[in-house]
């Protein structure tokens, strides 16, 4: 059967290569793919524990075994034209290159009915790990981070009682001081917005195949997240 490949960030560049098709035996897990990738491409193994993996845009373990013509992205630690993705009941995600106005999306959520409007904002901060930044790259698995951030939203709709949400996020090159990221939640009530606020923005930093290339004085680096993997992907299972 054949499989499209397709490694991000620094997976793409240990590897030297973002995507590829190949041929596999029919019954193949993911994780035995990719233990032929390290094989075959050793700068990755330094890499073969924080990994995730996704089938076409679906997060999956490493037992999964994966179809003829499926496409089988392996995704390494998520960081902390633009498409408009509507979110039934609840509002829009986006994902682009425009700078993010957090005034329009307050102004996008707010309507009468909602007594509270709260946002949050993420900015490129000109110093990290006791190095001046000069700027941040983002990179996204596009089609997968909106699905994602649409269960995010969706989901912030469900534990939280609130009227809309809606959420941006840059990619490409985002200087000192401008918006990496933005979230808007307007509710009936300041708790339960200040609530998805922040559950949102956790869950983006934990699950959205988005990445950030940090350039500094004197080099440049790939940062993840606070968390490896999706938290129902053990590490275990990649080794």
């Amino acid at each position: 059967m054949r499989l499209r490949l397709k490694l991000f960030a620094s997976l793409r560049e240990r590897a030297r290569f973002g995507e590829l098709a190949r041929d596999f035996p029919e019954g193949i897990s993911v994780g035995e793919i990719w233990r032929e990738l390290c094989a075959e491409f050793p700068s990755l193994q330094e890499a073969k524990n924080s990994v995730s993996c996704a089938v076409n845009y679906e997060y999956v373990d490493f037992a999964f075994k994966p179809r003829d013509g499926d496409e089988v992205a392996f995704i390494p630690p998520v960081s902390g034209g633009t498409e408009d993705v509507e979110v039934p009941w609840v509002g829009t995600v986006a994902i682009g290159p425009e700078p993010i106005e957090v005034g329009l999306l307050e102004r996008e959520v707010s309507e009468p009915s909602a007594g509270a409007v709260v946002t949050f904002s993420g900015t490129t901060r000109n110093h990290n790990a006791g190095r001046r930044v000069l700027r941040l790259e983002y990179e996204a698995y596009l089609p997968m981070a909106l699905r994602e951030m649409r269960k995010i939203a969706a989901e912030a709709g469900h534990r939280f009682r609130i009227t809309k949400i809606a959420i941006r996020h840059r990619i490409g090159m985002v200087e000192v001081g401008e918006v990496s990221v933005a979230i808007a939640v307007a509710a009936p009530h300041r708790a339960e917005a200040f609530g998805a606020c922040r559950f949102a923005i956790d869950r983006i930093k934990e699950l959205v195949p988005i990445w950030k290339k940090e350039y500094f004085e004197g080099g440049e680096v790939w940062i993840g997240c606070q968390t490896s993997h999706p938290p129902h992907i053990a590490s275990e299972d990649c080794r």
